[in-house]
């Protein structure tokens, strides 16, 4: 029997510290030259044995994201000017608008769905979530799926 890789999108404050410091290890051997991964490893406070154990399997979001669809899921209040709101923080951020489908408001709630594409120029999509979620009037935001 094959086992197959499952994935999942979680949320930094889920995530064990190890994992975050093999990410941050990952990014200062991006992005200085001449540096050692033991160099790397002793700046973040991780062993070379975890950072070897976790590096092919830890990957920022935004890194790999280009040319890939993200469905996003709102439970938010029925207020006007709200999706027009979020439609231009999704403008901003540089990506683009598939698909929109808003469910019919049951006791001044809407549940809404949208897919984007993410482009070479879209800007960081953790930050455009974070800022989406802290609009007035959306309770929380969820990606769905990733293509």
């Amino acid at each position: 029997m094959t086992k197959t890789n499952n994935y999942y999108i979680v949320k930094e404050k889920a995530l064990p510290e190890v994992l975050l410091k093999v990410v941050e290890a990952k990014s200062l051997l991006d992005s200085e030259q001449a540096i050692t991964v033991q160099e790397a490893t002793e700046s973040v406070g991780i062993s070379r044995s975890s950072f070897y154990k976790y590096k092919d399997d830890i990957f920022q979001f935004h890194d790999n994201t280009q040319g890939t669809t993200i469905t996003l899921t709102f439970s938010m209040d029925d207020k006007p000017g709200l999706l027009a709101d979020l439609l231009k923080i999704i403008a901003k951020y540089g990506a683009n608008i598939l698909t929109i489908h808003q469910s019919i408001p049951i006791n001044a709630m809407a549940s809404l769905s949208i897919s984007i594409q993410l482009l070479k120029d879209t800007k960081d999509v953790s930050k455009l979530i974070e800022e989406m979620e802290q609009q007035q009037g959306v309770h929380h935001v969820k990606i769905l799926a990733k293509e």
